[in-house]
């Protein structure tokens, strides 16, 4: 067994941390942190890692040709800029359904993106995504690659977003597909968690490839949180941005995204 010490700043970073109207990001990304996501969308930036599944996931589904990078990462005087013109073109209304503000949105981790069907003239804050042909497609493999459809319809009491079909988030597998399966936001996700605490209880998933387990890790307030695990385990840590880590582990594994 080894113990892993995890300091208080690592509560805020990871693939599944919540950045919401009450979760504000507490961190900015490096430019060096940051490639774009493709070259006929050239101006388009992610996360270096996700943009990498991305791209796998476009390639398996030849997805390019007919879906367009729309907006990716955004800087906070990006986020800024552009809340303030939506308020003064679409009103607050539309703007608060639509557009976070700064601190408070996704588009600043790098691991969102905003995808619409390549067209002259695309919809930048609500590009057209459908629930048909390629965009389907590209939705229903999402999950295997780490990608959710963040802001779903029926959620928009939780996540204080409006439905948007365009708008999807890298959180990784397998919570991508845990996520989808259960029918779970991003909010939902983590109080589901924390119902499987570290050292008491496992969230077991399986799939074909795959046995994980999936628990929750309450950060020590004020110094450093360990835990131990076996010399040579498979495991990923995130953060949540708010009050511990989300431990996942791969007893059978095949691979991971």
């Amino acid at each position: 067994m080894k113990t892993i010490k995890l300091s208080t700043e690592a509560i805020d970073t990871g693939n599944l941390i919540l950045v919401n109207h009450t979760h504000r990001l507490q961190y900015s990304l490096k430019k060096s942190m940051l490639t774009t996501v493709n070259t006929t969308d050239s101006d388009v930036l992610l996360e270096r890692h996700t943009s990498v599944l991305l791209t796998e996931l476009m390639t398996k589904i030849d997805g390019w040709k007919q879906i367009a990078a729309v907006s990716g990462w955004r800087s906070k005087q990006e986020q800024e800029a552009l809340y303030s013109q939506s308020l003064q073109d679409n009103g607050a209304v539309f703007t608060e359904k639509f557009v976070a503000i700064p601190d408070c949105s996704e588009h600043q981790t790098g691991m969102a993106i905003d995808l619409g069907i390549r067209r002259p003239e695309i919809d930048f804050i609500r590009p057209d995504f459908p629930y048909s042909g390629i965009c389907q497609v590209f939705r229903e493999k999402a999950p295997e690659y780490g990608f959710v459809e963040r802001y779903s319809q029926g959620k928009e009491n939780i996540t204080k977003i409006a439905h948007e079909p365009w708008h999807f988030r890298y959180v990784g597998t397998p919570h991508a597909a845990i996520m989808t399966e259960l029918g779970l936001s991003l909010e939902e996700y983590h109080d589901f968690i924390r119902q499987y605490r570290y050292g008491d209880r496992n969230y077991i998933y399986q799939d074909k490839n795959n046995v994980v387990e999936i628990c929750f890790l309450p950060a020590e307030i004020g110094t450093e949180t360990s835990f131990t695990i076996e010399q040579n385990a498979v495991y990923s840590i995130s953060g949540n941005n708010s009050d511990g880590y989300i431990l996942t582990v791969w007893r059978h594994c095949h691979g991971t995204r």
